[in-house]
């Protein structure tokens, strides 16, 4: 196969599509100050915590608690981790308190709702459903879409039930369940299309990318055009089992890859791949409907698609629609979160999508963030001064980053998306729909879209 350079335009494709958003790294201070009295045994007011710190905070509680840890999540409103300790476990909690989250009492240890998710996984695997522990509420979250009828519903209402009273709670979704891939724009391969998730660097140290793994079903070459050039060739991929990801390299060596989401005029730095927490402010990019926000409701979900069964997803409230799939999930301040996986509904009525964790993907595929080297370096760097610095330094520091992207050739790319658009006639990419969810291109930066 012969190999060509892909001209910088194309080679920075737009991470999940091209919208029309101001560069936005907003960098929240921790409140970090120990409180009077502490030493004599009061344990420390909550911290106020960003997202991605509230997520380390909770892996290392998680550690710590043992047993007695029952899930957590991050409170938006007030910028505090939550942590459920089982009820009795005053020791443990006042741990929790000294790390700076706040307690929540519960009556489920994680042991009994993983049982429970067990359980569900042996007697209800049925196509349409999806389970997932859901901490706010200390029960396991099971939905069926509307699929799941007869004799169907009551084997899953039967199984629920069975689980006692205060384990879980199930719903019913007016979609179906499916992956999120479609023929259109965006990467094609075998009349199918889906989106980039997050440009990386191979383990072999050539450039590449994430997508959804059940888009390489479609074929092993893919194009950014319908019916163009094959410009990536599919290396690893999964789906289903455990996890929904594949990683395609670039067939051109040379290709520049930056670790950044385009949007628009500028870019938005991606600094480093993080897990998500419930409670979580995202937003996805995709090739079909832009922009869209929501929050993380749930980790480690369960996903009984047509094509089989998928483990250790995401759970949100985000929409998504067919040609999102394998678009990226990320931060405000640039942590990457997901990969569209799949889900019901879509950015009109809205529903529920799941996400393959890039933490997973990247460790399974032997694959790092970034395009390496240099400019991912620098922007790492510059984004953990930012990060050391008050409210008013961050702020500077966004500018600086979305500076940077500008000289990284961001209008480029959005000319790029743009050219696409017009070739393929979709205009899908422009992100000017309406709708719950969705951003529109007049926008000037990142922010709560409902």
């Amino acid at each position: 196969m012969s190999h060509k350079r892909i001209p910088k335009r194309k080679a920075a494709m737009a991470v999940g599509g091209v919208v029309a958003l101001g560069a936005a790294a907003i960098l929240l201070p921790n409140a970090n100050a120990s409180q009077d009295g502490a030493s004599d045994g009061v344990a420390a007011a909550p911290k106020t915590l960003k997202a991605g710190d509230a997520s380390d905070l909770a892996t290392r509680l998680a550690g710590t608690l043992g047993d007695a840890y029952a899930g957590a999540w991050y409170d938006g409103e007030d910028k505090q981790l939550v942590v459920n300790v089982v009820r009795g476990e005053n020791t443990m909690a006042l741990k929790v308190r000294s790390a700076g989250a706040e307690v929540r009492w519960v009556d489920n240890s994680m042991t009994e709702l993983e049982a429970g998710a067990g359980t569900l996984k042996s007697e209800a695997t049925i196509p349409g459903t999806s389970w997932a522990v859901d901490p706010r509420t200390n029960k396991i979250l099971v939905t069926a879409d509307s699929t799941v009828t007869g004799d169907k519903w009551d084997q899953l209402e039967s199984t629920v039930e069975n689980l006692g009273s205060g384990m879980a709670t199930l719903k019913k979704s007016a979609g179906t369940f499916r992956t999120f891939a479609s023929g259109g724009d965006a990467i094609f391969a075998g009349g199918a299309r889906c989106s980039l998730g997050f440009n990386v660097t191979a383990g072999d140290g050539s450039p590449a990318f994430l997508t959804a793994g059940h888009c390489a079903a479609a074929g092993d070459q893919w194009s950014d055009q319908q019916g163009g050039e094959p410009i990536a060739t599919v290396d690893q991929a999964l789906f289903p089992g455990a996890g929904d990801f594949a990683l395609l390299t670039y067939d051109d060596p040379a290709t520049e890859a930056p670790s950044e989401v385009n949007v628009g005029g500028q870019t938005v730095p991606i600094v480093q791949a993080a897990e998500a927490t419930v409670g979580q402010q995202v937003f996805r990019m995709g090739s079909t409907t832009g922009l869209a926000d929501g929050q993380v409701l749930g980790l480690n979900a369960t996903v009984n698609y047509p094509e089989g069964t998928v483990t250790g997803l995401i759970q949100t409230d985000v929409c998504a629609e067919p040609g999102d799939s394998g678009g990226s999930l990320f931060t405000q301040d640039g942590l990457a979160i997901g990969l569209t996986s799949g889900g019901s509904g879509d950015c009109t009525v809205g529903g529920e999508t799941f996400f393959q964790p890039v933490t997973t993907a990247l460790e399974a595929v032997g694959a790092t963030l970034g395009a390496g080297g240099a400019g991912a370096g620098g922007q790492a760097g510059g984004q953990e001064q930012g990060a050391g610095q008050d409210a008013g330094d961050g702020e500077a520091g966004a500018d600086d980053q979305a500076g940077a992207g500008d000289q990284a050739g961001a209008g480029d790319q959005a000319g790029a998306g743009d050219q696409a658009d017009g070739q393929d006639g979709a205009g899908g990419q422009d992100g000017t729909g309406t709708g719950s969810g969705r951003h529109s291109g007049q926008d000037s930066g990142l922010s709560r879209t409902h």
